[in-house]
């Protein structure tokens, strides 16, 4: 995960530390006490760090911002996200800064063909008080999905408020994706590791939909490959596992999946070949399936440990003749896995700002015309 390097805190930054602490408490719903003992403080401390009569140190905000699940940042500033801080970070690889100003040209286009063409997206609903599973049935009903798969997932958060941009990330960094809420636009930009396999880019997009949902007023995001793989998520900090715990639901819902199962298995137990169809169906990586059958208690340990193991591409293109979703998809798409990836909203904005700058010029210039 990547760490960043912050300048001590000040006496100034006690006023914004200790309201935004209280918030972040009451909404992972620890009493003072309670919070205390789990970072390891007395409940005195934390009452004066929230009424501002203490600043913490250095180490104690990394404390507790890692237990609440929230950056430094959201403590010791306003709620504005900025792209400088983290370009500025003298832990962030060079590759990685040079991705990280290209995806900052990129939203800042974005925001420039929204003005110029008057195409503006109305935001998602701000989830709070509401649990992962709950949430991601809220969301579906919203947009009217049902349990029915998600046929094109990134299109559908971006038509949602949430604009998505692909781009090839240095190894070394181990990010699979960022998450950006910028105040003053009200906008809010992810970017995703192109370099991922297509599956895992699939669950980090769902990932970083969770917290536009969920998490929007918690400044910068920088999710690590890890936080997006089930047998590792639990290793960081409630916001993480939360994200995780909607993505898994929102692709694929438990109600849906228990249906397949009954009808299709019944007391004969699961095979792999069944599995490899919900795969196909629920448009996700066998990984992702087999995950949920784990989740929802449809597959027992040793079945589950059996069927990760095996080669499901080979098998899949043995018994349906070609293999289906995001592994085909990676496949033909080999060659933008090296290069930046716009959407095609922007595409589609990007069209129409150049073609209305035309329009423009042309009535200018008949507008110049003598006679």
């Amino acid at each position: 995960m990547l760490t960043y390097r912050w300048n001590p805190v000040s006496r100034t930054m006690s006023s914004s530390i200790g309201p935004k602490l209280r918030q972040a408490r009451e909404e992972a719903g620890l009493s003072q006490g309670a919070f205390a003992r789990s970072v390891g403080l007395s409940s005195e401390y934390i009452s004066l760090l929230e009424s501002g009569k203490r600043v913490p140190s250095f180490d104690t905000l990394i404390r507790i911002a890692s237990y609440l699940g929230k950056e430094p940042a959201f403590f010791l500033s306003e709620k504005v996200v900025t792209f400088r801080s983290l370009l500025e970070g003298d832990s962030i690889p060079s590759g990685l800064k040079r991705q990280l100003s290209r995806f900052r040209v990129y939203c800042e286009s974005y925001l420039e063909a929204e003005k110029a063409t008057g195409r503006f997206i109305e935001l998602a609903p701000l989830y709070k008080s509401i649990s992962a599973e709950r949430m991601a049935e809220e969301e579906r009903r919203r947009l009217g999905l049902g349990d029915e798969p998600i046929r094109d997932l990134f299109s559908l958060v971006e038509m949602n408020g949430l604009c998505l941009f692909k781009e090839p990330l240095p190894d070394e960094a181990r990010v699979a994706g960022i998450f950006v809420f910028d105040v003053d636009t009200a906008r809010a930009f992810a970017l995703l590791n192109s370099r991922e396999p297509a599956g895992l880019q699939l669950v980090a997009a769902a990932h970083l939909y969770g917290h536009y949902l969920h998490d929007r007023d918690a400044g910068l995001i920088v999710d690590s490959v890890d936080v997006v793989v089930d047998e590792y998520v639990s290793l960081y900090p409630p916001r993480e596992q939360f994200a995780q715990a909607f993505a898994s639901r929102f692709l694929v819902p438990p109600s849906k999946l228990k249906i397949i199962v009954e009808k299709d298995a019944g007391s004969r137990g699961l095979s792999y070949d069944q599995v490899l169809f919900m795969k196909r169906y629920f448009g996700v990586s066998t990984r992702t399936v087999l995950r949920a059958l784990r989740r929802d208690n449809l597959i027992g340990g040793s079945r589950f440990e059996e069927y990760f193991r095996r080669d499901a591409e080979g098998r899949e293109e043995e018994i349906f003749g070609n293999t289906s979703g995001y592994e085909e998809k990676a496949r033909l798409l080999k060659l933008k896995k090296t290069r930046a990836v716009a959407s095609d909203r922007f595409k589609l904005l990007e069209a129409e700002r150049v073609q209305l700058a035309r329009q423009k010029s042309r009535d200018r210039e008949e507008e110049n015309q003598p006679g």
